[in-house]
């Protein structure tokens, strides 16, 4: 039985005729919402923008079913253009990327041009995370006992990356030999000093 109350929902929503929306809910046996879905396959209303579907439920008013009220809700799949799961697979497309990328560019130890040992980035950076305390100690540690570092592979084996770990070194090579010179120097006068306080003594 199609009431006049259903009829008029349809019409204000589709924006059709009276005859239409009685004629769409006869086919449909009074759900309003395939009665809705019919009119969009038809083309005589729109479907809703962004993409999406409609959700409808029945509730009975009273026991002898004198008046059924169907309420529609709107439900979209998307927001802004993706779904969390769409954003947890990009996440984790980028997390592969950035692994990839670590694993095929290197970090080198060199001694007096030797190679010392030789390790993908990826294990660089999870030492800095998770020992970050000792390793960076250590390579400045390097950096004074003659160490060099640098990095190879397609994304970090660039020029400007490189002569900047380069200049570091010397950097850091040209500070122990001024500490080494300061070093002498204080033996020296010390030595110098001593030797003129033991001449002085024997002229007594």
């Amino acid at each position: 039985m199609i009431d006049f109350e259903q009829v008029q929902k349809l019409r204000e929503y589709a924006n059709i005729s009276y005859e239409e929306a009685k004629k769409a809910l006869e086919e449909t046996n009074g759900d309003l919402l395939q009665a809705v879905l019919n009119l969009e396959k038809q083309n005589k209303i729109k479907a809703p923008a962004g993409g999406g579907y409609y959700n409808s439920r029945e509730e009975e008013q009273d026991a002898n079913g004198h008046r059924r009220e169907q309420t529609r809700e709107r439900k979209r799949n998307k927001a802004n253009g993706s779904t969390f799961g769409d954003k947890v697979a990009a996440f984790l497309q980028w997390c592969g990327r950035i692994i990839h990328k670590g694993n095929i560019n290197s970090f080198e130890v060199l001694k007096d041009e030797k190679r010392i040992m030789i390790f993908p980035v990826t294990v660089l950076v999870l030492l800095l995370l998770f020992a970050f305390w000792i390793v960076v100690p250590l390579l400045i540690a390097g950096l004074f006992c003659g160490y060099r570092y640098r990095f190879l592979g397609p994304d970090l084996d660039k020029p400007e990356v490189n002569e900047a770990m380069e200049n570091v070194a010397k950097a850091t090579v040209r500070a122990v030999d001024s500490v080494v010179n300061a070093v002498e120097n204080i033996t020296r006068d010390g030595k110098t000093h001593k030797g003129e306080s033991d001449g002085a003594h024997s002229d007594h």
